[in-house]
C-alpha cells in the first residue's frame, strides 16, 4: 500500500514538473521568435489572451475538474477583475509611474473584487448542486454585466467617484471619466506584457498545485467524488467548496485584468454567455482535472481563429460540435472500456520490459 502511494505521489510530482516545464518552454520560445521578429503581428498580438485565457481555463478547472461542479458564470469573475484592474490602473496612472508596478497592482485589486464577488455569490449558491448551480452561475454573470453597463466612474483630485444609472459625476478641474456605463473604458493605457502573462499563469499553476495536493485539495476531491460519504467522516462541504470556488474565482479576476489591460477599449458585453462557453470548452476539450490539457487547449483555440479567420463567423458553432462530442465520447461506456484495456496492456507491457 506504501508502494503504491508512493509511486502515486510521484507520478503526480512528475506530472505537475512537465506541467511546469511545458509553460517555461513555450514562453522562452515564443518570446524568442518575438524578439527576433519572427512572429506575424497577429500572433503577436495574441500572446496577453492567449495568457489570460489559460489562466482562465485553469481557473474553471479548478472549479469543474476539481471541485466537480459546473459554473457557467466566470466570465463574470473574469468582467470583476477585468474592470476593477482597468479602473485602478487608470487611476493610478499618475501617482505610479512604473507600469510593471502598475500592472501587478492592478493585478492583485482584480483578484481581489472577483475573490470578494466569488465569496458573495458562493454563500447562497454553493448550497445547489449541479444544473442549479450553473443556472445560478449563469444568472449572475448577467447581473454583472449589467450593473457595469449602468456604472460611471470618474477620478479627479479628490479621488474616485461613482454613480449609478445615470451620469451624476461632477469632477473638479482636471477630473477624467474612466468608466462611462455601456461605452465602457476607452483609451486603455496598454500595460499587459507576455513576460507578466508567463508570471500570472506560472502563479496560478503554483496555487492549483498545491491546493490540490494539500490536505484542503484532498477533502475538495472526497467531496467531489462522494459528498455523502465526505460530510459523513466530518469533512465541511461549505469550507471546502468555498475554499475552491473563491481561489478560482480570484484567478479568474487577475486573468481578467490582465486581459482588460491588454486591449485598447474594454465593454461589458465581451464578458457575456459566449465567453462562458468558450472557457468551458477549454476545459472539457483539455481533460476535467488535467491542467496541462486546459493550458494547450487554451491556447490552440485563441490561436486557430486568427490563423483560420475565414471561418471566424463559424467558430462557436465548430466549439459547440466539439463540446458535444467529447462529452459522448467520454460517457459512452463501450469507448471508456476500450480505452481503459488499452492503458491497462500498456501499463502491462511496461512492466514487462
Amino acid at each position: 500500500m506504501k508502494n503504491n502511494r508512493k509511486l502515486r505521489l510521484t507520478k503526480t510530482s512528475r506530472t505537475n514538473f512537465l506541467t511546469y516545464l511545458m509553460v517555461i518552454v513555450a514562453f522562452v520560445v515564443l518570446n524568442s521568435m518575438s524578439n527576433a521578429g519572427m512572429l506575424k503581428s497577429a500572433l503577436q498580438g495574441q500572446l496577453v489572451p492567449i495568457c489570460a485565457y489559460v489562466t482562465m481555463a485553469l481557473a474553471l478547472n479548478l472549479t469543474v475538474g476539481v471541485l466537480g461542479e459546473l459554473s457557467l458564470g466566470h466570465a463574470g469573475f473574469m468582467s470583476v477583475g477585468a474592470f476593477a484592474g482597468a479602473v485602478a490602473a487608470s487611476a493610478m496612472r499618475d501617482a505610479v509611474a512604473a507600469e510593471p508596478v502598475r500592472l501587478a497592482i492592478a493585478l492583485v485589486i482584480g483578484a481581489a473584487f472577483a475573490a470578494l464577488a466569488g465569496v458573495l455569490v458562493g454563500i447562497p449558491v454553493l448550497r445547489l448542486n449541479g444544473d442549479y448551480l450553473a443556472i445560478v452561475t449563469l444568472a449572475f454573470g448577467e447581473i454583472i454585466k449589467s450593473i457595469i453597463n449602468n456604472l460611471y466612474i470618474g477620478v479627479d483630485a479628490r479621488g474616485l467617484h461613482a454613480s449609478f444609472v445615470q451620469n451624476t459625476i461632477a469632477l473638479g478641474d482636471g477630473g477624467r471619466m474612466i468608466l462611462s456605463g455601456p461605452m465602457g473604458i476607452p483609451g486603455v493605457t496598454k500595460i499587459s506584457t507576455f513576460t507578466a502573462g508567463f508570471i500570472l499563469i506560472m502563479v496560478t499553476l503554483v496555487v492549483i498545485f498545491n491546493l490540490v495536493n494539500s490536505r484542503s485539495g484532498r477533502a475538495i476531491m472526497a467531496l467531489r467524488d462522494n459528498r455523502i460519504a465526505a460530510e459523513s467522516v466530518g469533512i465541511n462541504v461549505t469550507k471546502y467548496k468555498m475554499m475552491a470556488f473563491v481561489t478560482s474565482a480570484a484567478l479568474a479576476g487577475a486573468a481578467g485584468a490582465l486581459f482588460a489591460l491588454g486591449q485598447n477599449t474594454i465593454i461589458a458585453s465581451k464578458f457575456d454567455f459566449n465567453q462562458s462557453i468558450l472557457i468551458l470548452v477549454f476545459v472539457v476539450l483539455g481533460g476535467q482535472g488535467r491542467m496541462w490539457g486546459s493550458i494547450i487547449a487554451a491556447a490552440a483555440l485563441t490561436v486557430l481563429p486568427e490563423l483560420l479567420r475565414e471561418f471566424a463567423d463559424y467558430r462557436m458553432l465548430v466549439y459547440a460540435i466539439v463540446l458535444i462530442l467529447v462529452m459522448l465520447l467520454t460517457n459512452n461506456p463501450t469507448l471508456k472500456g476500450f480505452f481503459e484495456g488499452l492503458a491497462a496492456k500498456v501499463k502491462k507491457s511496461e512492466k514487462g520490459a
